[in-house]
C-alpha cells in the first residue's frame, strides 16, 4: 500500500526546519550508502549528529504522531532516526531497494515502511520526483511542503535527477507492530470504514463490534 500524508508539518514548523537547515552541515550522502548503492546515490546528508538533525527529527516525529493516518496505516513499533537530504542540479539516487535491517541507535529496526516528508515548495526545483514500482504500478510522487508519502520498503525506488533548484526531504523507515503488507492494509481499510461509519450514524452494536473485530486481528497479527 502506499499513501499519502497531506499537511503532516504546518507552515510554522517548515518555517522552523529551514531556519535550521540555514549554514547546515551537509556530507556526501554516498557515505551513508552501502556497497551496493554507493555508485548511485549521488546528493547531499545533513550530519546525522548536528543539533540540526536533531532538532529537525523531534519535529518530524512529533508531527507525524499527532497525524490522525499515519498511526492507522503504519503501527510503528520501532522508527529508525529519520535523516534529512538534498538534491541539487544533475543530483540523484539511482534505483535501489532498502536494506532489510537497520542497526539503529537503540537497536536493529526491520524495514516494513520507508517515509519521506517533502521540506520545499515542489514548484521551487524541476526533476526530482520519488519514483516507487510494486505490486500497485509504479508512481512518481512529488508532494507540497510538509507532506510526506509512505509505502513499503520492500517496493524499488529512485529520486529522479533534480534539473533545477533544490528537493529537500525528510526520510526514514520503521518497523510495524504487523509484519505483512496485506494485513497492514486490511487493518487500515477496516479502520477507515469503522471512522466513516461512526461519522455518519455514531457509535453502535456494529460499530462495536467491528471494532472487536479489528482489534482481535491486530492481536493476531502483531508482533511486540
Amino acid at each position: 500500500m502506499l499513501l499519502t500524508l497531506d499537511s503532516v508539518l504546518d507552515a510554522s514548523q517548515l518555517s522552523a526546519i529551514h531556519q535550521l537547515l540555514h549554514d547546515a552541515d551537509w556530507r556526501d550522502g554516498s557515505h551513508s550508502a552501502g556497497n551496493m548503492a554507493r555508485s548511485i546515490k549521488h546528493n547531499r546528508q545533513l550530519a546525522s549528529d548536528s543539533a540540526a538533525s536533531q532538532r529537525i527529527r523531534a519535529i518530524v516525529l512529533g508531527a507525524l504522531q499527532q497525524h490522525p493516518l499515519f498511526f492507522s496505516a503504519a503501527l510503528p513499533h520501532r522508527i529508525f532516526p529519520p535523516r534529512v537530504n538534498r538534491h541539487g542540479p544533475g543530483e540523484y539516487y539511482g534505483p535501489h531497494y532498502d536494506n532489510a535491517v537497520l542497526r539503529g541507535p537503540e537497536g536493529h529496526v526491520r524495514s516494513d515502511l520507508s517515509c519521506t516528508v517533502f521540506l520545499n515548495d515542489p514548484d521551487s526545483y524541476s526533476g526530482g520526483e520519488l519514483q516507487i514500482a510494486d505490486t500497485f504500478g509504479e508512481q512518481r510522487i512529488k508532494l507540497a511542503a510538509g507532506s510526506a508519502v509512505l509505502y513499503p520498503s520492500s517496493s524499488l525506488h529512485q529520486v529522479l535527477p533534480v534539473t533545477q533548484g533544490e528537493r529537500i526531504g525528510c526520510f526514514f523507515w520503521l518497523q510495524s507492530l504487523v509484519r505483512s503488507n496485506e494485513q497492514r492494509r486490511l487493518l487500515y481499510e477496516l479502520d477507515m470504514a469503522l471512522t466513516s461509519l461512526r461519522q455518519q450514524h455514531g457509535e453502535s452494536a456494529e460499530t462495536t463490534q467491528l471494532t472487536g473485530t479489528y482489534h482481535n486481528l491486530l492481536r493476531l497479527w502483531a508482533e511486540t
